[in-house]
């Protein structure tokens, strides 16, 4: 399972590194493409935390999110069901592809700002990171809720 988890978390940072360089080459400059309804993509920068609160604290969000990138690597030794698993990855991929924004897109060590292009117009602007966070958080209380943990994982 442990593996399951890794793949899932290599996967999900290679698609947001992926899509977040396809942002910055081709939507920057103020370029936006509409897609559907309210969806478009256009490119925005976020220095904070989600929602755009906290713009400055990116070397302490950085830190934060390595400590809990770390804390799940860690929590992987035990046996989890395949949802746990697969939340997890997507937590840590998730993590991770924000982090390396942090730490590789900007003048400074965790002084990078993250690269956010998916906008619903109605709803803060985010990324594929974000999706695999919020996806992964929301499996794993899902799993907490309703998978008995007395139960083997299938």
């Amino acid at each position: 399972m442990q593996t399951l988890s890794l793949i899932v978390a290599a996967v999900t940072l290679a698609l947001d590194e992926i899509t977040k360089s396809w942002a910055v080459a081709r939507l920057s400059g103020g370029r936006v493409v509409h897609v559907l309804g309210s969806l478009q993509f256009s490119l925005s920068y976020n220095s904070g935390m989600a929602f755009g609160r906290g713009q400055g604290l990116g070397p302490v969000i950085g830190v934060v999110a390595l400590v809990v990138i770390v804390y799940l690597l860690i929590g992987l030794r035990t046996e989890g069901s395949r949802l746990s698993t697969i939340a997890v990855g997507l937590v840590m991929g998730g993590a991770a592809g924000n982090v390396c924004d942090r730490l590789f897109r900007g003048s400074g060590w965790f002084r990078g700002s993250v690269v956010d292009f998916i906008d619903l117009r109605w709803w803060p602007v985010f990324n594929v990171a974000d999706i695999g966070v919020t996806v992964g958080g929301l499996l794993l209380v899902v799993g907490s809720l309703f998978l008995r943990s007395d139960r083997p994982a299938r």
